[in-house]
């Protein structure tokens, strides 16, 4: 399977994950195989039982399906993401589904895997995002400061002016690469390869999704703080 070193909470113990899906060879393959990582997997088969569930044991990361019995996995993440706005959400999808990616990625999911998917991938994708999101890291009081942007490593809290903003685990990450980087033009690449973790299959347009997302959140109706330098990155830096 995998040779590397056991993820775990900075407290030690194990992490853990929602697995939902209605075809149980699916989840009963991904439970065995997360679990031979260390990690603690609870299941579900429908919309319902999957809220119900993130409820009972507030996974850190969550693999959701986009098509289930009762409803889609857009309001499974919705509903979920009602209670514990912060959690990773990686979406299942068909592998010729390339509008349900698009809508995954567009409502807020921080990642995709296509069926069929090999476990080592999977495996892969989730180390990745557990680690932007913070679940596996010892956090520090550290509070990043760009202008009137302000961002708290240690509580995740991002605020505007005083004014509160609400990111996801990736728009997160991407935030901080920015305010650690302030003034510096970052390449699509660089991103790609700090925030994401892995090769992204060359698709780079992820980042200009991604930039859009914050932009809507960090610049909207202020001054802009995001730039694009036309053919090398993007900048962060305060109003003049």
């Amino acid at each position: 399977m995998t040779t590397a070193q056991q993820l775990t909470k900075p407290d030690g113990s194990p992490i853990q994950v929602l697995a939902v899906d209605d075809e149980p060879s699916i989840t009963d393959l991904l439970a065995l195989a997360l679990r031979y990582e260390g990690w603690q997997v609870a299941t579900a088969a429908t919309g319902l039982t999957a809220v119900k569930a993130a409820r009972e044991v507030r996974p850190d990361v969550i693999i959701l399906d986009m098509m289930l019995p009762d409803f889609d996995g857009l309001e499974v993440m919705r509903r979920i993401r009602a209670e514990q706005p912060e959690v990773p959400v990686i979406f299942l999808t068909a592998k010729d589904a390339v509008n349900d990616r698009i809508q995954g990625l567009t409502a807020g999911g921080d990642d995709y895997v296509t069926k069929p998917f090999s476990l080592e991938e999977m495996v892969a994708r989730l180390r990745a995002l557990l680690r932007r999101s913070g679940a596996t890291e010892a956090r520090t009081d550290t509070t990043l400061v760009v202008g009137d942007l302000m961002l708290d490593e240690d509580s995740h809290e991002v605020s505007r002016g005083g004014d509160p903003i609400q990111l996801t685990a990736t728009e997160f990450e991407l935030l901080r690469y920015l305010m650690r980087n302030p003034r510096r033009v970052l390449s699509k690449a660089q991103i790609l390869d700090r925030v994401w973790n892995y090769d992204f299959g060359g698709q780079a347009n992820v980042v200009e999704l991604y930039i859009s997302y914050l932009r809507k959140k960090i610049d909207a109706n202020r001054e802009p703080m995001i730039h694009t330098m036309r053919g090398a990155g993007y900048v962060l830096k305060a109003p003049q």
